[in-house]
């Protein structure tokens, strides 16, 4: 990374906002130190509400990755230059994902952050939970991880839903907890990343583990269909 590259603007994001976000948060993190200290990682967890991706760089010591719509680094002006040099600083990296393309897109990015020996943030949900419950997770968490052997470290938000109702809007002081699981790794699958049924399986025990730590009641449907109805 040069000194201009997102690593420095993680820093200087973490130095600055990093104490006003444990002010306002005050951040309960169990488990941190499951987080592999080098190498590949997948960090695979429930979204409650927008807030996920601002707290969970700030509380893990890696930087992580992760997508996000590239409408967060497209805004004109002031406000949308600033927008976007906050998220790629934190490690967001903007794919088009609702073009017919956009989840080919998301794995190929995932992927390579993960050759590059970088920690890469998913939501296996796919989208934000509707109501606070955790739905089914897609395979895609499956095949990056059988794809590049990284181990899978599971995580849960816990109490930002309660911050920010509905995902919109500014939200409130409050206490957030995020746990962390043992790392997960499915070597055993080596050469099964186009095999469904092994997908599914990875999938749905990365999502069990998910549960366990969040304590969320689970419901066997996309999130997606579900807003949808």
């Amino acid at each position: 990374m040069t000194p201009e590259g997102p690593l420095s603007r993680f820093a200087l994001i973490k130095a600055v906002l990093g104490p006003i976000m444990r002010l306002m948060f005050r951040p309960r993190v169990e488990g941190a130190e499951r987080i592999p200290g080098d190498g590949p990682v997948i960090l695979a967890g429930n979204h409650l509400t927008f807030i996920d991706s601002m707290i969970l760089p700030l509380v893990c010591d890696r930087q992580v990755f992760f997508i996000g719509k590239d409408e967060y680094v497209t805004g004109k002006g002031f406000k949308g230059r600033l927008m976007a040099w906050f998220f790629t600083g934190v490690g967001m990296i903007p794919v088009d994902r609702d073009g017919g393309r956009g989840g080919v897109a998301a794995l190929m990015t995932g992927r390579r952050v993960l050759e590059e020996n970088k920690v890469f943030g998913i939501y296996p949900e796919g989208t934000r939970s509707p109501d606070g419950r955790l739905y089914r997770g897609r395979t895609g968490i499956a095949r990056l991880t059988l794809m590049t052997g990284a181990p899978v470290v599971p995580f849960a938000m816990i109490g930002t839903d309660k911050l920010q109702p509905g995902g919109a809007g500014l939200p409130r002081p409050g206490r957030v907890t995020v746990r962390f699981g043992e790392p997960m790794e499915f070597s055993r699958y080596e050469g099964m990343d186009r095999d469904r049924y092994v997908l599914r399986a990875v999938t749905d025990s990365v999502m069990a583990e998910v549960m366990r730590l969040s304590g969320q009641e689970y419901v066997d449907m996309y999130a997606t269909k579900a807003k949808a109805a």
